[in-house]
């Protein structure tokens, strides 16, 4: 039997997808670290440029560079959480009848 000869009620059209599966974690892992790379980049260029600013800006650019650690760390830890259905989550209590 070809792939040509296939019965009429057969309706599968293609490879089937899991949608759900969660990338891989090397790949992830890749991820975060270049998101705080970029992050400590931004940083490196405000130190460098409080150097150069004239003094109202220098202040601005003093502000990210302090900041920017904290902000670098949760953001390239957003990563792998585990959602689950609001479903899954809330066990309906059954109800009593009250004396």
């Amino acid at each position: 039997m070809s792939a040509h000869d296939k019965p009429k009620g057969d309706k599968q059209k293609g490879p089937v997808v899991i949608t759900s599966a969660q990338d891989a974690l090397s790949n992830e892992q890749r991820g975060r670290a270049r998101r705080y790379f970029t992050s400590m980049m931004i940083r490196t260029a405000c130190f460098i440029a409080a150097i150069f600013l004239p003094n109202p800006y220098r202040w601005f650019a003093m502000g990210g560079a302090l900041v920017l650690p904290y902000i670098a760390v949760v953001i390239a830890n957003a990563g792998r959480e585990n959602t689950t259905e609001m479903n899954a989550i809330i066990i309906p209590k059954p109800r009593e009848i009250e004396n």
